[in-house]
């Protein structure tokens, strides 16, 4: 018997009120992918990751982890399968009043039982698998934008989460520093075996790192399935394929 995909949306519509930002969502995230959630500013990126992630309801649909159905589980259910993701949003979300250390240490003092010297251990593993070894006693405002998403990257990781979703990492680095950023998801990706996903709507991340991927349309209000990025530039559909290339194709 085949295992159930590591995440699965269908037929997935997302609202406020009355205005539907996007409707008629099916997709399939494969163990070990990359998928990357691309569009435009306003076109439902973050929305969507809401949803997924269990911050918002849908209007319809279903979210699916492992086979099991997230928005129809208990309350006990729910918070098991949140158990299976990490978060890694936008600007890092990392409290200000709080040490690097302290930050990535929140999550395994509140769901773990273990030890303080223990939690320390696995607080300096996580931050020197982010390149951050040795900045367990730095504060967020000490650090340049680059290694604060590490350090958000970091405490998304905390748990050893099966899933990692992350919310534009590229968001307002530097090219090089980006691309330090997608080459850590992808090392990451490789050594613990985490499926990813990657909300963004950076040209060069997701050409770069993405394996599989939708496109949120923005006129349509639905989503376009386009497979491998770089694929999808040289033969998708058009709309895919303006976006990809910045508006450059004639």
């Amino acid at each position: 018997m085949t295992a159930a995909p590591p995440i699965e949306v269908r037929d997935l519509t997302l609202a406020y009120g009355d205005f539907v930002v996007q409707r008629d969502l099916n997709f399939v995230v494969h163990q070990g992918d990359v998928f990357v959630v691309m569009g435009g500013n306003g076109c439902g990126k973050t929305t969507l990751m809401r949803h997924m992630i269990g911050l918002q309801r849908p209007v319809q649909g279903a979210v699916f982890y492992a086979g099991e159905n997230f928005w129809s589980a208990e309350d006990e259910d729910q918070q098991r399968l949140k158990r299976r993701l990490g978060v890694m949003y936008q600007g890092g979300a990392l409290w200000s009043s709080l040490t690097l250390g302290e930050n990535v240490a929140l999550p395994l003092g509140e769901y773990t039982s273990l030890a303080p010297e223990r939690i320390a251990e696995v607080v300096a593993f996580k931050l020197a698998l982010v390149g951050l070894a040795g900045f367990e006693d730095f504060y967020p405002s000490e650090l340049s934008g680059g290694m604060r998403k590490r350090a958000g990257l970091a405490r998304a990781m905390a748990l050893d989460p099966e899933i990692l979703i992350v919310d534009e990492p590229s968001s307002g680095l530097d090219p090089l520093t980006a691309r330090r950023l997608d080459d850590l998801i992808l090392a990451l990706r490789d050594a613990l075996g985490t499926t990813i996903v990657v909300v963004t709507h950076d040209i060069a991340s997701i050409l770069a790192i993405g394996t599989n991927s939708i496109y949120l349309d923005p006129e349509t209000h639905t989503m376009i399935a386009t497979g491998n990025p770089a694929q999808a530039l040289r033969s998708g559909d058009p709309r895919v394929r303006f976006f990809l290339s910045r508006g450059t194709l004639t």
